[in-house]
C-alpha cells in the first residue's frame, strides 16, 4: 500500500455516508469529455469528415489500451472475486471464442467503426495517425494502473459512470448529422451501453465499500476518478490540436 493510502487509512474524520460519496462521485460529471469543445462539435454536426476519421484513429490507441490496463489490474490483485468479475472487461474488447461462442470484440468492432468513417483496417491498426499526446495521455492512465494499488485503479474505472451518455449520443446524433457514415459502424456504441452499465455496478459497489473506510480515503477516491477524467480530456485536446489546431481548454474541477 502506498504512503496515500496509508495516511488515508489513519484519517479520523467521519466518512460521508454511501449516498452523500456517491452523489460526490456521479458529480465529477462536470469534468468528463462529454463537455469538451471537440465532442460538443461531434454531436453537433461540426466536424468535416477528416476531422472524424481522426477522431476514430486517435481513439483506437485507447481502445488497444484498455485491455492492458485491465490485464494490469488483474496482475497486481489478490482478490479472487474481483478477478473472475475484472476478465470480463479484457474478453469485452479482446473478444474470445469459448463453448462455442464467439464474439469479436471490442476492438474488432472500434475498427469497423474505422472502416465505417472511411478508413482502412490499416489505417486504423498501423496507428500511423495517433498524435504523439494521446500516445502519452493513454500511457499515463496504463501506468497508473500498473503502479499503483489495483483499488486505486478500479476506483480510476469510474469515468465509466458516465459513458453510457455519450455512447447513446453519438447513437442518437450520427445518422442524422453524418449521413455519410455506414450505420453498421456504430455496433460498438450499442454494446457498450450494457457492458458500461454492468461494470460500473461492479466498479461502483465496490468503491463505495473499500473507500469508505475513512473520510480521507473517499476523497483520494475522488482525486483518482478526476485524474482519469483529466487523461480524457487530455486526450480530447491532442486530438483536437491534431484535427483542428486550435487552443486547449481545461475541464471543470
Amino acid at each position: 500500500m502506498n504512503n496515500a493510502m496509508n495516511e488515508a487509512l489513519a484519517d479520523t474524520r467521519t466518512p460521508w455516508g454511501p449516498e452523500e460519496f456517491e452523489t460526490l462521485l456521479r458529480g465529477k460529471s462536470t469534468s468528463y469529455h462529454i463537455h469538451h469543445p471537440f465532442h460538443v462539435m461531434m454531436a453537433e454536426g461540426k466536424l468535416n469528415a477528416a476531422q472524424l476519421r481522426g477522431w476514430v484513429a486517435n481513439r483506437f490507441y485507447y481502445q488497444i489500451s484498455i485491455p492492458i490496463k485491465d490485464a494490469a489490474i488483474l496482475s497486481n490483485c489478490n482478490d479472487r472475486e474481483i478477478r473472475r468479475e475484472w476478465i470480463l472487461r479484457i474478453l469485452d474488447h479482446d473478444g474470445f471464442d469459448l463453448n462455442g461462442i464467439h464474439d469479436e470484440g471490442g476492438i474488432e468492432a472500434w475498427i469497423h467503426l474505422g472502416q465505417a468513417v472511411g478508413l482502412s483496417r490499416d489505417d486504423v491498426t498501423s496507428l500511423r495517425y495517433v498524435a504523439p499526446a494521446s500516445r502519452f495521455a493513454v500511457d499515463a492512465y496504463v501506468n497508473f494502473a500498473r503502479r499503483q494499488p489495483w483499488q486505486e485503479a478500479v476506483a480510476s474505472s469510474l469515468t465509466e459512470l458516465f459513458a453510457p451518455h455519450i455512447h447513446q449520443q453519438r447513437i442518437d446524433t450520427w445518422p442524422e448529422k453524418y449521413p455519410w457514415v455506414d450505420p453498421t459502424g456504430l455496433q460498438y456504441f450499442k454494446n457498450r451501453l450494457t457492458q458500461a452499465r454492468r461494470d460500473v455496478a461492479h466498479g461502483l459497489k465496490f468503491t463505495l465499500d473499500y473507500f469508505s473506510q475513512t473520510r480521507a480515503m473517499q476523497e483520494r477516491a475522488l482525486e483518482i476518478l478526476q485524474f482519469k477524467l483529466n487523461v480524457l480530456w487530455a486526450l480530447a485536446d491532442a486530438i483536437m490540436l491534431d484535427q483542428c489546431n486550435v487552443q486547449i481548454t481545461g475541464p471543470k474541477t
